[in-house]
């Protein structure tokens, strides 16, 4: 018993192994995670980081937002979406994967920029951390005061 389980867990852990030899490649960006995506015509699937999406990305949001591209050109079957995402946390890695996603699309349909770029997907998100400053708890947050 115990072995049909390491089996299947080893099986879970497997990378898929994808041809998107004849696809189109653009890169990602969002705080500190970057994107590099492959788009090619297919059946609607996206992996990421060798696992489907929906075992990569738990939350329903990250989900909603990674498919949000393709939703705005009313095509959310017409392409297989390949992604390796590194650095940051999952909502920055979901942006990267918007924004590589939608410039893939774009390269590989120019008639599709209209539409992305109204909704502000094909633009880099520029916001970043603010640094912390000296004197203060963090960035802008002040210690509390104390008059006496």
């Amino acid at each position: 018993m115990n072995t049909t389980i390491l089996e299947s867990s080893k099986n879970n852990n497997q990378k898929i192994k994808l041809d998107f030899k004849e696809s189109k490649y653009a890169t990602g960006r969002r705080k500190k995670s970057i994107a590099r995506v492959w788009v090619k015509k297919g059946t609607g699937k996206i992996y990421v980081n060798g696992k489907e999406m929906n075992k990569y990305f738990k939350r329903p949001v990250h989900q909603i937002l990674v498919v949000r591209p393709l939703q705005e050109i009313n095509a959310p079957t017409d392409y297989d979406v390949k992604c390796n995402v590194k650095g940051g946390g999952l909502s920055g890695q979901a942006g990267a994967i918007i924004h590589g996603l939608s410039r893939a699309l774009v390269s590989f349909d120019t008639s599709l920029k209209k539409s992305l770029k109204k909704n502000k997907m094909t633009t880099r998100d520029s916001r970043k951390v603010e640094r912390k400053k000296y004197g203060r708890r963090k960035a802008r947050r002040s210690f509390q005061f104390s008059k006496r």
